[in-house]
């Protein structure tokens, strides 16, 4: 999850808590039959070979996802992001270039970029210049020859200006927030789209390269892997590299003057943390407690799914964190269930990504069970009895309305995704589950889960017939009840 939210649950509970083919040899075939339509016959077929007669059609300008129905594009499959960000924390400038590997899905004759902010200077599709315009927060890219199905090919966009952050009533601000020394961006929903170009929905997850300039003696901090760094000029470029498929919103900058630690985990995860100047005296406790986390979690998850771990802590207190993959930001002090909860969502939410927004539970209810999971296995409440404490709170509880009336946990809405719905009621649905079908088959879902769509996305219906694939148990009544009641279920 972000730990955007972090509401206080009852005192006995223990802690707070992702067409059309080619049809050019048709037409041509047509017009034989016609002598007079021999010229226009002629003029389609020049058309077609251009990608711009019938059989090319536009990409749809939307991923096809309720919640958010302009987020994601369609037409095309993103590869590769390489970012090139020119960034003057002073007067919050940023000058950049995308350039954007993908694969067209169809024949395209145009297609859309998820692009909120900022001004396009240039546009080009495998080096050569492509009109462009802007409507709402498409960028609509129309290239000089259509792009046939299955075809690679590059856009790159030049674009600049002061990007600004955004907000959603269940979070507050996200996206691009300045400190007093640089920025960060934290971009989940739908915040990618306001800093760089892209199909700005997590069923197209992609590999990233960030190639970021700053003023010398400011330092980059981001996902994945350290590429290097050069100085020259009074400015300095560092490198980054995540090589795992990675959903959007999931990208992430820290730009300022950090004090980095770096070690390994028990396992041999490479671990990188890092505080703001201000927040040094919370290094070593986030450093070694993340090396715990992970080290716990690979034992109840599997494997971790990336190449290094570790997390940051920015200079400014926000009321969230978020679980940027490999790497999570930290918004405020964060206790051991904050860290638990944000490394857990490597697993869930990061490597198994959600396919539709609707399926938010899968994220935010298991990094809420983790929780549970490490208080039981760690000298506090068990996961069943944090359960019953929640279950049994009055109607007269401050949070009985948000958790048990008109809302459905695997489909709470798209202005709910934050709230305790999906997380507490997420986590007790997966209580419920392991109560129905014992330890083993739970713990050896859990692990088979994070195996079968690692680095890839999954849907509720997906883990709900692994649920009784594994336990050989019909699960239908209990996933409803918890799943898609708007009330508070009274059984299973």
């Amino acid at each position: 999850m972000p730990t955007r939210i972090r509401p206080v649950r009852p005192a006995a509970a223990g802690h707070a808590g992702r067409a059309a083919g080619g049809a050019a040899t048709a037409l041509l075939a047509a017009a034989a039959l016609l002598a007079p339509a021999a010229a226009p016959a002629a003029a389609d077929t020049r058309a077609a070979a251009r990608g711009h007669g019938p059989g090319f059609t536009p990409g749809a300008p939307g991923g096809g996802d309720p919640y958010f129905p302009e987020e994601g594009n369609g037409g095309y499959d993103v590869r590769h992001y390489d970012l090139a960000l020119d960034y003057d924390p002073a007067s919050n400038a940023l000058a950049a270039t995308a350039r954007i590997t993908a694969r067209a899905t169809q024949n395209l004759s145009r297609f859309d970029l998820d692009l909120k902010q900022l001004t396009v200077k240039s546009v080009q599709v495998d080096g050569r210049s492509a009109a462009f315009t802007r409507k709402g927060q498409e960028l609509v890219v129309t290239p000089r020859k259509g792009l046939r199905k299955g075809a690679g090919f590059t856009v790159t966009v030049a674009y600049a200006g002061t990007p600004k952050p955004v907000e959603r009533p269940d979070i507050g601000t996200f996206g691009w927030i300045r400190t007093p020394d640089g920025a960060y961006v934290v971009c989940e929903p739908d915040g990618a789209s306001t800093w760089f170009p892209s199909n700005d929905h997590p069923q197209d997850k992609a590999t990233y390269t960030y190639r970021v300039t700053v003023p010398e003696g400011t330092q980059v901090l981001s996902n994945g892997e350290p590429g290097g760094q050069t100085t020259r000029g009074g400015k300095s470029t560092f490198v980054w590299n995540e090589r795992s498929p990675m959903a959007s919103y999931l990208a992430m900058l820290a730009i300022g003057k950090y004090t980095v630690q770096k070690g390994r985990t028990q396992g041999g995860v490479p671990v990188i943390t890092a505080v703001a100047p201000n927040r040094a005296s919370e290094l070593k406790t986030i450093h070694e407690k993340t090396i715990q986390a992970v080290d716990w979690e690979e034992k109840v998850f599997g494997r971790y799914p990336f190449a290094s771990t570790g997390g940051i802590r920015v200079g400014v207190d926000v009321a969230f964190s978020l679980e940027t993959q490999s790497r999570p930001i930290y918004g405020y002090e964060p206790d051991t269930p904050t860290i638990v909860h944000e490394l857990s969502h490597q697993w869930f939410g990061d490597s198994v990504s959600v396919r539709r927004w609707k399926d938010i539970w899968l994220n935010e209810g298991f990094a809420t069970y983790a929780e549970w999971l490490w208080d039981e296995q760690h000298g506090g409440p068990t996961a069943q009895a944090t359960f019953d404490d929640l279950y049994k709170q009055p109607e007269s509880w401050t949070y009985y309305k948000e958790l048990w009336l008109n809302r459905k946990t695997g489909d709470p809405g798209a202005n709910e995704l934050f709230t305790l719905t999906p997380y507490w009621r997420g986590g007790m649905t997966l209580q419920a589950l392991r109560g129905r079908i014992g330890d083993k088959a739970f713990f050896a879902l859990l692990k088979t889960w994070t195996r079968l769509h690692r680095n890839g996305n999954a849907t509720t219906e997906q883990f709900i017939a692994l649920a009784e694939k594994i336990s050989h148990k019909q699960l239908d009544g209990l996933f409803h009840a918890w799943l898609y009641t708007k009330t508070k279920p009274k059984s299973w």
